[in-house]
């Protein structure tokens, strides 16, 4: 068993010459995600989710707090985790959340993908949607993994602080 009781991070994974260069490089990708056409609701939606199955306290709460700041309700955020048991979402928001799903458990046995979620996103989302919803799950895998390495805890993040750094 690991000993996760310690609050402090063990690493900034942004600090010093190298961190600085590739935090940057690695926040332009999610920046230009941000700035696609993909509603940004889907965005914070599919972020949670990928965040919750990947155990990221640090991205649940960023992503919770910034999905409310956008305009989301409390009973949609309640619910991500349950979404196929829930009534609150868009089939476009479902086909989203399928494919975040679809390529975050690849570990976990699946084919990947399937053709069946392919074909709703596809139903969905426009040739550049669905191109910023595959950078996305992506980049948030990645993120969540950069955050548990790094030991990064959820609960002091606030709205906002994200954007902050495209400036």
């Amino acid at each position: 068993m690991t000993d996760t009781t310690t609050t402090a991070p063990r690493i900034d994974v942004t600090g010093g010459d190298l961190g600085a260069r590739l935090a940057k490089r690695f926040a332009t990708l999610g920046f230009g995600v941000m700035q696609s056409t993909l509603p940004r609701r889907t965005q914070e939606l599919v972020m949670l989710r990928v965040s919750q199955i990947n155990g990221c306290g640090f991205c649940v709460d960023l992503h919770t707090k910034e999905a409310t700041a956008a305009g989301e309700t409390a009973t949609r955020l309640h619910l991500v985790a349950a979404w196929r048991h829930s009534t609150v979402f868009t089939e476009a928001e479902r086909a989203a959340l399928a494919l975040a799903e679809e390529g975050t458990r690849l570990a976990d046995g699946q084919e990947g993908v399937s053709d069946a979620t392919w074909q709703e996103v596809r139903k969905h989302y426009d040739e550049e949607q669905t191109t910023a919803l595959v950078y996305l799950v992506a980049v948030i895998n990645a993120a969540n993994r950069l955050s548990v390495i790094a030991h990064n805890q959820g609960g002091s993040y606030e709205p906002g602080m994200i954007a902050r750094l495209q400036n």
